[in-house]
């Protein structure tokens, strides 16, 4: 992973390499045309919701010029659970989606972005670690703004990513491929490597465009890394990639892969994924993956040929290290953060309770069907499906705080799905 400008100045300078004895850390491409494993942090936006930082709603990163100490120690937790890219927590860092809905800020959309690449480059520097910057879906697209206007807040966000010099650039959290396109259109524009991500299922995008047709459509814009983050669980996300892998090699094209999905079980999810379900998003805990179901998801992944291995929303380190655990062969190395987990449960053979040692073995855990202990609940629900879209009256947004006749609709709506 380091040495590759090192390797490539001893071919130039065969005698005398100024940068023989400097590590310098690949690049994403370069560790992915090598068939090295990436793999991912988590769900930065979830985690800083439930420990305080984040308000729920919004989802707006704000914490990062706020409580930096917070979003630096979550980055440490990834990058000590195994992931070797830290995101900057960019999203939904838009101007336009800051300003949303009566959102109150004291911090400029600049500032946001700037003091998640500082916290995201100290934390990267700490190890072997790119950084990424991100933006993501904006309000201007689901209001019907011209590409002009959806493209120039790309760039004021871009603006910040070069001057601090982010390694590469993730468009992600699209649930339209036509506005990801013009995101991977201005990223492109920096010449730094760019992934693009999509919150879509194996239905395809909001407007029907399959996944493989949304990945050729990507590669085509100019993203070298195409794949699905969000929105879906993990099987469900490697699903729609492998569907993306199809249509980008059928069409003749060329790419790597990532997937970054949900740490919840969304089996009764329709096309609108998890924001459909009525435990959305205060009541999903009983959904959320365990270590055990992320080392079946990392390995499922790997089988498809996807090397950007991470997770999003529900992800915490310890799910990270679990898919750093099941990769450690191929990767070559454990994370730091396994010095204190027993492989498949060998911690337990020190407790003190005698069956409970007898746990201390890989075939009861992954064989375990775990209870929720909730008898009176049901094992799926039914989601919303109001079937709105972009261009819907429903889905223009606004910078005035949502009122409350607006909200009364809304409430009655509700009633009648």
């Amino acid at each position: 992973m380091y040495g590759v400008l090192s390797k490539v100045c001893s071919q130039v300078y065969p005698t005398e390499c100024p940068l023989k004895n400097v590590l310098i850390p690949a690049g994403i491409l370069e560790r992915l045309d090598a068939g090295e494993i990436v793999i991912g942090d988590g769900g930065f936006v979830f985690a800083l919701e439930k420990r305080g930082y984040v308000k729920a709603g919004p989802w707006t990163p704000e914490a990062a010029a706020e409580h930096p100490e917070a979003v630096r120690q979550l980055h440490r937790e990834f990058l000590r659970a195994g992931a070797n890219v830290m995101q900057t927590f960019t999203f939904y860092a838009s101007d336009d989606k800051l300003e949303n809905r009566g959102n109150k800020l004291t911090f400029t959309g600049a500032q946001i972005n700037e003091a998640a690449c500082d916290l995201a480059r100290e934390v990267a520097n700490e190890g072997d670690a790119l950084v990424a910057g991100g933006v993501s879906q904006t309000p201007s697209y689901l209001s019907c703004k011209s590409e002009t206007d959806v493209k120039a807040i790309f760039k004021k966000q871009l603006d910040v990513f070069i001057k601090k010099n982010v390694d590469f650039l993730i468009a992600e959290y699209f649930e339209h491929v036509e506005e990801a396109v013009w995101a991977v259109e201005v990223l492109k524009e920096t010449g730094k490597p760019v992934a693009a991500s999509l919150c879509i299922g194996p239905e395809g995008d909001m407007h029907g465009v399959s996944p493989g047709e949304c990945a050729v459509r990507l590669v085509k814009a100019g993203a070298q890394i195409v794949g699905i983050n969000c929105h879906f669980d993990p099987m469900t996300c490697v699903k729609a990639v492998k569907m993306m892998k199809e249509g980008v090699e059928k069409a003749g094209l060329k790419a790597h892969y990532m997937v970054q999905p949900l740490a919840y079980h969304t089996p009764d999810c329709s096309c609108q994924g998890f924001i459909d379900l009525p435990e959305f998003p205060f009541g999903l805990e009983p959904r959320i993956l365990t270590r055990w179901d992320m080392h079946h998801y990392a390995r499922e992944a790997y089988n498809a040929g996807i090397r950007f291995i991470g997770g999003c929303c529900g992800f915490e380190p310890y799910h990270i290290r679990a898919v750093a655990e099941e990769l450690a062969t191929e990767r070559g190395v454990l994370p730091a953060a396994s010095e204190k987990h027993g492989s498949w449960g060998a911690g337990l053979e020190m407790h003190t309770k005698p069956w409970v040692r007898a746990r201390a073995r890989r075939d009861y855990w992954e064989n375990l069907k775990p209870a929720s202990g909730r008898p009176q609940c049901p094992s799926m629900s039914a989601p919303d499906g109001w079937g709105v879209t972009k261009g819907h009256a429903d889905l223009m947004q606004q910078t005035e705080a949502t009122s409350q006749d607006q909200l009364k609709k809304l409430f009655d709506r509700s009633k009648t799905h």
